[in-house]
């Protein structure tokens, strides 16, 4: 959570830079770290299956009801920490540039989804590869983008309408070493490690 609201401090592009939890704990943890969490989150949105959208409409209307209006928001998930503030600032240029709904951080997918396939319970493999792709090698595939969590900005008239997120959406594109997505151990090493490789190039510089 740090992280995310330090990158977004350094940005310069935030009117506010709000944390929503429903820990005390929490809001006291991102106050010190420069964040407002002027209310908590609602006990309807406090359980693990709360939608991210769902929370942050409840943001929007809460900040409303308080007589502060919004055009745009953008949501930094704490489990993505690697994005810099140079990804905010280009991903809010692209919004402006394309007038979009919708920025979404992508990244290239680590490996060809034409390669993948689904198991049947005997683990036979007939057919896993098409004839067609089996026969190429890898700089000769399409290259393949997924959703990195890292970064979304909406226009609030979008969020609150329940548009698409991918109705008039653009993706910022980010390099692999700023897209992990903490969701696993492993996730988290990795994570971790590139953070100390960061720190120890910055004291090397």
């Amino acid at each position: 959570m740090a992280y995310s609201i330090r990158t977004a401090i350094e940005s310069k592009k935030f009117d506010r830079i709000m944390v929503s939890t429903d820990s005390e704990k929490y809001a006291d943890i991102a106050k010190n770290y420069g964040a407002d969490v002027p209310f908590l989150r609602s006990e309807e949105l406090s359980g693990d299956t709360a939608g991210s959208w769902d929370v942050a409409r409840e943001v929007v209307d809460r900040f409303s009801e308080r007589g502060e209006e919004f055009d745009t928001i953008c949501l930094l998930q704490p489990t993505s920490p690697l994005r810099l503030a140079e990804d905010i600032i280009a991903a809010y240029k692209l919004y402006l540039e394309k007038n979009a709904d919708n920025i979404i951080g992508v990244c290239e997918a680590e490996h060809s989804p034409i390669w993948m396939n689904t198991l049947d319970a005997d683990l036979k493999m007939d057919g896993f590869v098409r004839d067609d792709v089996s026969k190429l090698n890898r700089q000769q595939l399409e290259t393949f983008y997924r959703i990195n969590g890292a970064m979304y900005i909406r226009k609030v008239s979008t969020l609150k309408s329940g548009d698409s997120i991918y109705k008039n959406s653009f993706a910022y594109i980010m390099p692999q070493d700023r897209s992990i997505d903490i969701d696993t151990e492993l996730d988290f090493i990795m994570a971790e490690s590139i953070m100390n490789f960061r720190n120890l190039s910055i004291k090397g510089a």
